[in-house]
């Protein structure tokens, strides 16, 4: 099995990319291949300033009320970051579909990436499929991979807080 030149799961590397926005392009590098992504051109300034803008543009994707709400949202993403499907083989990463244009910067590439991961993930799992953390001073995004589609928090630490917290409310209302 070959590596995919994307990284692992491109949800997961923008929840990274929005829970700890990169600072300096070398920052944005690293999130990336610690996601596992092939860059291909160096990375600057340019780039990081991409990032930061599609950041809260795909944050509204997560927190869009209705389910058409969160699907024109994506839409627009996907016609603005995304191209035709196409089949290919480079940075020895074996054969792998791109949904974008050749040689684009690093920014151009995530925007393309997690638009349509983002995508895949909510027309497979669900569209209910991302949202927010449930615990109140919290507020991180979460994707949901379970199987059952019920997560309501982003890790569980922040679902044992809550439970402790339900737990002793419970047990000072019964004295």
């Amino acid at each position: 099995m070959h590596q995919n030149p994307y990284g692992e799961d491109p949800v997961r590397l923008m929840i990274q990319l929005a829970t700890a926005p990169p600072r300096t392009p070398e920052e944005l590098a690293e999130q990336c291949l610690a996601a596992g992504m092939a860059i291909d051109h160096p990375v600057d300034e340019r780039d990081l300033a991409e990032i930061l803008e599609f950041i809260p543009r795909w944050l509204a994707v997560a927190d869009a009320g209705t389910d058409s709400q969160r699907a024109a949202l994506l839409n627009a993403l996907l016609a603005s970051a995304s191209a035709h499907p196409r089949v290919t083989d480079h940075a020895d990463g074996g054969w792998h579909i791109h949904y974008r244009d050749d040689d684009l910067s690093l920014g151009s590439v995530v925007r393309a990436v997690v638009s349509v991961g983002t995508a895949l993930h909510l027309t497979s799992r669900g569209m209910d499929r991302l949202g927010r953390c449930a615990l109140a001073e919290c507020g991180r995004v979460y994707a949901d991979f379970t199987r059952g589609g019920r997560q309501r928090y982003c890790c569980h630490a922040c679902a044992n807080r809550d439970a402790v917290r339900r737990h002793r409310a419970r047990r000072a209302t019964q004295r």
